[in-house]
């Protein structure tokens, strides 16, 4: 898909939001909503998204929904290396399919990353919700912390 085109409403982040697709949540507000990618690269890989801006990608975001964005990724990549305590970790956001892009919803990943341990392919098995459930707890936990 390329840089244009027009927003789809049944994208699967845009049913999340709505609440007819499920997800494992680890924060949410009015604007934001991040929840734990059910396809992760590593263990607590999470995807942060805007709940108001229907933009496809980084280029067609509304500058104020992106501020709030960007502002609950790094409080989410803060609780993330506070709970989880990984040696590093990926916050990344791709643009069009040539860049990796697979869902249409503007969103950032936030990957933490071990010493030794070599990071997954996207997409190559889907995670159990239990452990999803736990480590977004986990998560969760450190965001006032």
């Amino acid at each position: 898909m390329s840089l244009e085109g027009v927003y789809d409403d049944g994208n699967i982040f845009a049913k999340i939001i709505r609440g007819e697709a499920p997800s494992v949540k680890v924060y949410e507000d009015g604007d934001v909503l991040a929840f734990m990618d059910v396809f992760p690269q590593a263990r607590g890989h999470l995807l942060v998204i805007s709940k108001t801006d229907k933009a496809r990608n980084l280029l067609e975001a509304d500058p104020a929904a992106l501020a709030k964005v960007v502002a609950i990724t790094q409080k989410l990549t803060r609780a993330v290396t506070a709970a989880l305590k990984p040696d590093g970790v990926i916050v990344s956001q791709f643009n069009g399919a040539p860049a990796g892009q697979t869902v249409y919803h503007l969103h950032f990943h936030i990957i933490p990353r071990w010493e030794g341990t070599p990071l997954g392919r996207h997409a190559e098995g889907m995670a159990d919700v239990e452990e999803l459930t736990a480590l977004a707890a986990q998560i969760s936990a450190k965001l006032d912390a």
